[in-house]
């Protein structure tokens, strides 16, 4: 959410959920699994891009669930348009915006949600029924062709980076663990400091709303957190992690927001700035265990950047691992952090006041994944926690990963490994660093 929006519609969880008959979508159940994974996967490489939904990125991915038109407020059908990826509006993807959209399980919102327009340009009503041109989203569908791709893969929270950031690192927004709140938005800073740091080293002053079980988000408190992480459990079993990151202080820095990492002398070492420095660990043999990769914003996928350079980032750093010695032992995952506004057709599973989100991509790309394999399996952020826990006999954090499955359908471990066969990406790794490094986003 912008910083200029400070005032946040307060909604229960009655309106959300059973006023209009309840959520939609299929319930993600246990996946049973062995205590240990395969041991052919040593590497996870988690990749963290920013705001769009199935329908938008990948629409007429092949054997995937989506949609060329959706239904309005009204009743009425509005087709999808081709929106590209720099296209000069943002869309509010706030709780609100959440509830907006979604609109009681009848997901028909979409053109009543908030549109930011830069100076000068005019979006239509139906800004948010879009989809990224197929020339743009090349990358993405070659990686996903190549190896595996699910179409039932939910955002946990319904709201925006910040929180999502946790949900990522840790399967949680509580701001302790046993709290029966969660972090729902954005940072809001005090009056003209805008675009600060978010998390710990937030200015002070700076409150993050949260929400109660009720739906109401009637309280807030400084964005300084402390429950466990999957980097703890990492930690527990002596395995090495690194979180790569633009800035080790801005929006979508996770670790930050943790206060035992953040002061911890051992761990925040393991923020590793900049982003790039991937490449150079990968090419001197010292990829970690676990990996999280943040982009600039320019190197995101967030709307409202004037770029359309995600789908290159995300290839360029896919060519790397799949071209190194790391290839045939590691899974990347990409996915990304929220919808951003963008319409999507299929109803989330409603767990409670703020979970589930809306479907956002997810990428499976491994020597071990199912080759062309489209999942329709629900999964979650935590799915990929839940992964990682069990390939190294992590244990569980008590999170939204002892719901979650475990992502099991999308490999064969008993498969001969595939082929990387490098994609085609539209700005070289080079570009990407010396164009667009230094590019910071906004703050969404």
């Amino acid at each position: 959410m912008r910083g200029w929006i400070q005032s946040l519609m307060v909604v229960s969880l009655c309106a959300i959920v059973w006023a209009c008959g309840g959520g939609g979508g299929t319930l993600p159940g246990p996946n049973p699994s062995p205590s240990m994974g395969p041991s052919g996967i040593q590497h996870i490489v988690i990749i963290f891009q920013e705001n769009r939904t199935v329908d938008n990125l990948f629409n007429g991915f092949p054997g995937a669930d989506t949609v060329t038109s959706g239904k309005n407020s009204t009743g009425g059908t509005v087709a999808l348009q081709p929106v590209s990826l720099a296209a000069p509006y943002d869309l509010d993807h706030s709780h609100t915006g959440f509830t907006t959209e979604y609109n009681g399980a009848a997901m028909n919102g979409f053109d009543q949600v908030r549109i930011f327009p830069q100076p000068g340009y005019t979006p239509g009503p139906n800004a948010a029924y879009g989809y990224v041109p197929h020339s743009e989203s090349a990358p993405y569908f070659a990686l996903a062709q190549q190896f595996a791709f699910a179409d039932e893969m939910f955002q946990t929270n319904q709201g925006p980076s910040f929180p999502a950031h946790q949900y990522i690192i840790s399967g949680t927004s509580e701001p302790a663990t046993g709290s029966t709140l969660l972090v729902s938005e954005n940072v809001n800073f005090p009056p003209n400091v805008p675009h600060a740091n978010q998390g710990c080293d937030s200015p002070a002053g700076s409150t993050v709303p949260l929400i109660d079980p009720s739906g109401n988000e009637t309280s807030s408190m400084f964005p300084c957190f402390d429950h466990q992480t999957l980097a703890d459990l990492l930690d527990a079993k002596g395995i090495s992690w690194k979180y790569y990151t633009p800035s080790p202080y801005f929006l979508w820095s996770g670790f930050d927001a943790i206060s035992h990492i953040r002061y911890g002398a051992n761990d925040w070492s393991k923020v590793s700035v900049p982003e790039t420095n991937i490449f150079n660990d990968i090419n001197l043999g010292q990829l970690p265990t676990v990996s999280w990769v943040i982009p600039t914003g320019a190197n995101s996928d967030h709307a409202n950047n004037n770029s359309s350079a995600g789908p290159s980032w995300v290839g360029d750093v896919a060519n790397a691992i799949g071209t190194s010695k790391y290839w045939n032992n590691t899974v990347i995952f990409v996915t990304w952090d929220d919808w951003g506004g963008w319409y999507d057709h299929v109803a989330p599973h409603i767990y409670n006041s703020y979970e589930l989100g809306f479907r956002v991509p997810l990428i499976i790309i491994s020597p071990y994944a199912k080759a062309g394999y489209v999942s329709h399996v629900p999964h979650e952020f935590a799915s990929i926690l839940k992964f990682t826990e069990t390939q190294f006999a992590l244990g569980s954090l008590g999170f939204t990963d002892a719901r979650a499955d475990n992502l099991y359908d999308c490999f064969n471990f008993s498969q001969s490994p595939l082929p990387y066969h490098p994609v085609t990406v539209r700005y070289s790794q080079a570009q990407l660093m010396s164009r667009w490094h230094a590019t910071p986003p906004d703050s969404e």
